[in-house]
C-alpha cells in the first residue's frame, strides 16, 4: 500500500519535485514560496540553496538545466519580475534537463505590495504554464511540468497562489525517479542568445506554442466535467474548489495547462451548455483568449471582481442560478435574478476584528524608528518587516516600492532636489534585502557621485519570511557553516568612507550619528545591529518592570509603539510580562526610572 500524507501545497510541489528526479533548487525565500525550499532541502538527493535574489535563482536553474539536469527555481510573484530577464531568454533557449519555475501569486495582498497575475509574464514569455487545485495535483502537476518541459524543450511555469501553498491535503506519495543528465553538447545556436541565434529561436517558440495549444485538448491535466447542462464553469486553481462547493451539479471545464489554452475542447465544452461562466482570479487571461474566438456568451468579470481572492460565496452572491443550497436553480429563476448582480467586490462579514501587523515587543528595528520619529527623519523604505515604520505611532518610513529601491529613491531625491532637501531623509533596508537588490543601488549612489545617509537595519535574517539565512548571516539553506559576508566590509569596498556600525538599542549613538551623517555631503552608511528577537537562541536576559510610584504619565515609554506596554486608566504603564523581550527601550526613554530592567527570573 502507498503512503499517504497531509501536506501543504509548498511541500507538495517539494514532494513533487523530489519525485521527478530534480537535482538543484534555487530560490530566494518570499511569502507565499518559502516553504518549498525549506521541504525540498530535507531531500539529500537534492541540493537547494537560497539564492541571493530571483534573478539569480533562476540563472542557477538554467545553468543546470543546460548541464543536463532536472532543476527548478521557485519565488513569489514579484520575486517573478525580478527574474524576468533570464526567464524570457531562457525560453527562447529552451532547457536541456527539464526546467521548473514556481510562481507563488497573492490575491488579495496577504504579504505583498500589487496582485499580479504571472499568467500573464508566461504568455509574454511564451512559457506554458500549469495551475493545480490541491496539494494533491501540487505534486502531480509539477512532476508533469518536469516532463512537458523536456517534451517541448521550454521552461515550465507551475502557477500557485496563496490559498494553494498554505492549504493542505492528502497527497499520495510515490518513489524518487532518478534522471540521469542528458549527455552535454556544444549547442551555441541554441543557448547563444546573440542576435542572430535569437532570431531563429524566436521562429522555434512560435512553432512550441502553436503545438502545446493543439496538444493541450488531449493533455490530462485538461479535463471537462458535465453534469447539468443549463450551466457550466471554465476555471482551474484553487477557484475549481469554489465553484465545485458553490455548484456541485454544475458542469466544469477544468483547465490544469492555462497557458496555451485548448482551443477546441474549450469551444466544445461552450457549445454544450446554456449558460457559460469563467471564473479566474485577477486578471481576465482565459476570459479575453476565449471571447476573442467569438464564444461571446461567456460571462466574467463584468460579475467578478479582478481584485483580492475569490470565494464560494462570490459564486454564490453573483451567479443567479446558484440558490443558497448550492444547487443550480431552474432557468425560469436565472433570469430574474440576473439584475441582481452586481460588478464590485463580494462583501463577507468580518468574523474577527482587525488585528494590524506590528512590530514585535523587543524589535531592534522599533528602537532605530524611535530615534528617526524624534529627529523628524523621513525614510525611504524597503520590502520587509521594517516597511511597518510606515504606521503610528512609528510613522517613519514614507516610500516603499520594491526590493532594494530605498537607496535607489534616495538617490533620485537628491539628484531631483539637491543635498539641503534630503537632510533629513536616510534610506533604510534590511540586511537581506540589502544582499538582494540594495547593493546595486549603493554601487550607483557612489558612482554618480551622490550623498545621502544610507541605514543597512541588521538583524541577522530574513526575517518577514520566517528566519532564513542569506550570504550575510554564514549559513546556508542546508545548515552548512560557510564564511559570512561582511556587510561593513562590503560598504567600504566600493569606495564609501563613512560606514559605521552600531548597536540598534544605543539611542544616544544613533541620535549621534544621524544628526551627522544626514548633513554629510558624500554617501554614508550607518549599519544597526541588533538580532531578531525571534530567531532561535536568542533572548534577552532581562524583562522591564514598571515603578508606578515614580511614573510621571508622560507617555515617553509608549510613543514607539510595543504591544507589551499599555497605559492605565490612572495614567501610568504596565508591562505584560509574557510579551516583553526585555529589549530595554522603554527604561532607555524614561526620564524618571520609572521603568526598570531586572533579571528574568526576577522580574
Amino acid at each position: 500500500m502507498s503512503e499517504k500524507k497531509i501536506l501543504l501545497g509548498n511541500e507538495a510541489i517539494a514532494r513533487g519535485a523530489y519525485e521527478a528526479g530534480v537535482k538543484v533548487s534555487a530560490a530566494y525565500p518570499g511569502t507565499p514560496s518559502t516553504e518549498i525550499s525549506e521541504a525540498i532541502v530535507k531531500y539529500e538527493e537534492v541540493y537547494a540553496e537560497w539564492s541571493p535574489n530571483e534573478k539569480v535563482a533562476a540563472e542557477v536553474a538554467i545553468g543546470a538545466s543546460m548541464a543536463g539536469a532536472r532543476s527548478m527555481c521557485s519565488m513569489k510573484h514579484v520575486g517573478v519580475n525580478v527574474a524576468s530577464d533570464p526567464l524570457f531568454t531562457a525560453a527562447y533557449a529552451g532547457v536541456g534537463g527539464g526546467m521548473v519555475v514556481v510562481a507563488a501569486d497573492d490575491p488579495g495582498m496577504y504579504s505583498s505590495q500589487n496582485e499580479q497575475d504571472s499568467r500573464m509574464v508566461a504568455r509574454a514569455a511564451m512559457i506554458p504554464v500549469l495551475e493545480p487545485s490541491d496539494s494533491s495535483e501540487a505534486k502531480e502537476f509539477t512532476k508533469f511540468a518536469f516532463d512537458l518541459s523536456e517534451d517541448y524543450d521550454t521552461p515550465v511555469m507551475v502557477r500557485s497562489t496563496t490559498r494553494l501553498s498554505h492549504s493542505q491535503g492528502i497527497v499520495e506519495l510515490a518513489e524518487r525517479t532518478e534522471k540521469e543528465p542528458f549527455p552535454y553538447e556544444r549547442n551555441t545556436a541554441k543557448y547563444v542568445m546573440m542576435p542572430g541565434n535569437a532570431i531563429k529561436r524566436h521562429i522555434i517558440v512560435e512553432e512550441r506554442m502553436k503545438k502545446l495549444a493543439e496538444d493541450a485538448c488531449t493533455l490530462p491535466v485538461n479535463r471537462a466535467e458535465y453534469r447539468d447542462l443549463s450551466v457550466g464553469f471554465i476555471t482551474s486553481g484553487i477557484p475549481y474548489q469554489y465553484v465545485r462547493e458553490a455548484m456541485p451539479e454544475a458542469s466544469v471545464l477544468k483547465l490544469g495547462l492555462v497557458h496555451p489554452l485548448p482551443r477546441k475542447l474549450i469551444e466544445e465544452f461552450a457549445s454544450k451548455v446554456d449558460k457559460l461562466y469563467i471564473f479566474e482570479e485577477l486578471e481576465p487571461v482565459i476570459e479575453e483568449q476565449v471571447r476573442s474566438w467569438g464564444i461571446l456568451k461567456a460571462v466574467g468579470k463584468e460579475i467578478f471582481t479582478v481584485q483580492g481572492e475569490y470565494s464560494a460565496n462570490m459564486i454564490r452572491q453573483r451567479v443567479p442560478e446558484c440558490n443558497s443550497q448550492g444547487q443550480p436553480d431552474a432557468p425560469e429563476k436565472a433570469a430574474s435574478g440576473q439584475e441582481k448582480a452586481s460588478a464590485g467586490p463580494a462583501v463577507e462579514p468580518a468574523a474577527v476584528p482587525a488585528r494590524p501587523p506590528i512590530l514585535c515587543p523587543g524589535c531592534p528595528h522599533r528602537s532605530v524608528y524611535s530615534v528617526l520619529n524624534r529627529l523628524k527623519i523621513h525614510a525611504a523604505g524597503d520590502i520587509g518587516c521594517y516597511t511597518l515604520g510606515a504606521v503610528a505611532p512609528l510613522s517613519v518610513v514614507d516610500t516603499t516600492i520594491c526590493m532594494g529601491s530605498s537607496i535607489s529613491t534616495l538617490h533620485g531625491m537628491e539628484k531631483a532636489r539637491g543635498k539641503e532637501y534630503i537632510q533629513d531623509w536616510v534610506a533604510v533596508i534590511g540586511d537581506s534585502t540589502f544582499m538582494h537588490t540594495g547593493i546595486n543601488s549603493l554601487m550607483n549612489m557612489v558612482y554618480n557621485q551622490s550623498s545621502g545617509t544610507v541605514v543597512i537595519l541588521d538583524n541577522s535574517t530574513t526575517g518577514m519570511t520566517g528566519h532564513q539565512d542569506h550570504a550575510a548571516t554564514g549559513m546556508t539553506l542546508k545548515g552548512e557553516v560557510v564564511p559570512a559576508i561582511n556587510i561593513m566590509n562590503l560598504c567600504r569596498s566600493l569606495g564609501i568612507e563613512h560606514v559605521y556600525e552600531i548597536s540598534a538599542f544605543d539611542l544616544e549613538g544613533l541620535e549621534e550619528a544621524f544628526r551627522r551623517e544626514t548633513k554629510r555631503d558624500a554617501v554614508s552608511v550607518i549599519i544597526t545591529k541588533a538580532p531578531c528577537v525571534l530567531l532561535k537562541g536568542v533572548a534577552f536576559p532581562n524583562k522591564c518592570v514598571p515603578i508606578p510610584e515614580k511614573c510621571k504619565k508622560c507617555g515617553a515609554c509608549l510613543r514607539p509603539g510595543c504591544p507589551a506596554l499599555t497605559k492605565n486608566e490612572d495614567g501610568t504603564v504596565s508591562i505584560d510580562e509574557t510579551m516583553c523581550n526585555g529589549c530595554g527601550l522603554c527604561a532607555k526613554l524614561c526620564r524618571f526610572d520609572a521603568i526598570e530592567t531586572r533579571k528574568a527570573d526576577k522580574a
